[in-house]
């Protein structure tokens, strides 16, 4: 469990695998009105909404997400436009997809996804949010907190944590990512972006660790 050019040790491992554990919502899933496909660098949350879709869990798919420093050159015409690209290239039918260009961060993900719904005559009572594996319960919080009235439900990619690391390949990338969302976890309620979350000590020990040995470049200033 080591990446000497990376810096990942065994602890390192461990320590990102509590986490990685933790920012999953283990949700059961059902059919719901909508679902959401939120933005990123992993066009396997493309993937996996397709399939979604495929399975008869919902009619209408929203791709949600415009740019940021991590996706600019890997997506540079947005990461809804390319993520729904690939949903088409999946089979999921183009009229079935509705595209929300623009959200810079979590919060526009949700309410532009709203709005873009509300236009198209949607109002739904049950919203699923297809995100990467370890950005499930802060895409949960921030949901409940900006849509309050809709209930919501999470799912991911079905990788395990070794997995997910192989398929992104910057493993440096990947922890920096989780103690990031992490840490917008413990903090996003604060600023009255979310809804609280409880975090286990051996999370938060965990997260702490991580911060101390330099897994630091999604963190935000707070």
């Amino acid at each position: 469990m080591t990446n000497d050019q990376q810096g990942i040790t065994a602890d390192h491992w461990r320590q990102a695998k509590l986490i990685w554990d933790y920012h999953q919502m283990h949700h059961e899933l059902r059919p719901v009105n909508v679902a959401i496909g939120l933005g990123s660098h992993d066009l396997g949350v493309a993937a996996h909404a397709a399939e979604l879709y495929h399975s008869g869990l919902f009619p209408t798919l929203v791709f949600t997400g415009g740019n940021s420093p991590t996706t600019a050159n890997v997506f540079p015409r947005g990461e809804a436009v390319h993520f729904r690209e690939h949903a088409i290239d999946l089979c999921v039918p183009a009229e079935a997809i509705l595209l929300e260009p623009n959200a810079a961060n979590t919060g526009q993900n949700i309410d532009l996804s709203r709005e873009v719904l509300a236009a198209a005559g949607i109002r739904p009572k049950t919203v699923l949010l297809v995100s990467k594996p370890y950005m499930e319960r802060r895409s949960f919080a921030t949901a409940r907190k900006l849509w309050p009235d809709v209930e919501i439900l999470c799912a991911s990619e079905p990788l395990e944590f070794d997995d997910y690391l192989k398929s992104i390949g910057d493993e440096k990338l990947v922890l920096d990512m989780l103690v990031g969302d992490l840490q917008r976890v413990i903090e996003y309620p604060k600023l009255g972006f979310a809804i609280e979350q409880e975090v286990p000590e051996n999370v938060h020990a965990a997260y702490e660790s991580l911060v101390c040995d330099g897994f630091t470049s999604r963190l935000i200033t707070t």
